[in-house]
């Protein structure tokens, strides 16, 4: 028979874990920022590679794969498919004829800008129980935990952690939330 003193300790309830909350919240926020690139035939992963491009237009494959920290096979299929659908081209690069330069196209400019304005309304909608000074505050804590899990800034998690095509039953094979017709699968 137990007694107090030896009774199992009361498990913490799930909704006191940073740990499950984060996750919670995470899978809902992943699904929900899919279902908004849907529309513009972005996925998230492709968002991230146009924006980081945007950001430094005529960079190698091998830079870029390097700055997000992925691995280069990923990156290259990334681009075949960003280059298939007219958004980026790859152009030699002028100090260095075995690379090549990587450029966003107007197309790109375009749809990153339509992206962008989803991504905003979405964060809006996110955090919208939180006043402007919760906001900050609340990114200034998720950005102080992400850095001191060495999480790479800006590279969307499953970048890094296998190299999967960009094909939906891949990407569905790896974990991947796929928003069809507004349906999250």
């Amino acid at each position: 028979m137990m007694t107090d003193a030896t009774a199992a300790p009361t498990p913490t309830p799930l909704g006191e874990r940073p740990s499950f909350l984060l996750a919670q919240l995470g899978l809902h926020a992943a699904a929900r920022f899919a279902e908004r690139l849907a529309p513009l035939g972005l996925h998230p992963r492709h968002f991230g590679l146009v924006t980081h491009l945007a950001g430094g237009d005529g960079q190698t494959q091998q830079q870029l794969a390097d700055t997000m920290g992925i691995h280069r096979n990923v990156m290259v299929g990334l681009l075949d498919d960003l280059e298939d659908r007219g958004l980026v081209q790859r152009r030699r690069h002028p100090a260095d004829r075995r690379a090549h330069a990587l450029h966003l196209t107007e197309a790109a400019r375009d749809l990153l800008a339509q992206a962008q304005h989803a991504a905003d309304e979405y964060d809006a909608e996110l955090l919208a129980a939180l006043d402007e000074t919760d906001q900050a505050r609340l990114i200034t804590l998720l950005q102080r935990v992400t850095a001191h899990a060495r999480l790479p800034v800006g590279v969307h998690p499953n970048l890094r952690q296998r190299s999967c095509d960009v094909a939906p039953d891949a990407a569905r094979a790896c974990g991947d939330v796929i928003v069809t017709n507004g349906v999250a699968t």
